[in-house]
């Protein structure tokens, strides 16, 4: 399991290739100075509360995974976790769509 961690006090625990696509997607936002919000549900041991961070280019960002090496990722998910952190609502972790065989090609 990765784990993101913001500001040192908010804490993400998900699969790593979940984790992958997040980071892909965050940083891309973080790179062209779009804040945005980011909401996850936080772990049970946690209180399994929902968590919803305002994440800007000043946020202390820790992506931290279990694998070594890279994961491939899937340009379908990418551009639907995009387009959720480009809307009001924000990016929320959205399940993985089918890959675009065309598309796959990309990354």
């Amino acid at each position: 399991m990765g784990k993101m961690t913001y500001d040192g006090t908010a804490r993400l625990v998900v699969d790593d290739r979940e984790l992958a696509h997040l980071q892909f997607v965050i940083s891309d936002k973080l790179r062209r100075r779009e804040p945005f919000t980011f909401t996850w549900t936080s772990p049970l041991e946690e209180g399994g509360g929902r968590v919803a961070a305002w994440i800007n280019p000043r946020a202390a960002l820790v992506f931290a995974f279990d694998r070594r090496g890279p994961h491939g990722l899937n340009p379908a998910w990418l551009r639907v976790l995009a387009e959720a952190a480009h809307s009001p609502a924000g990016l929320r972790l959205i399940p993985e769509p089918e890959a675009d065989e065309q598309a796959a090609d990309e990354f």
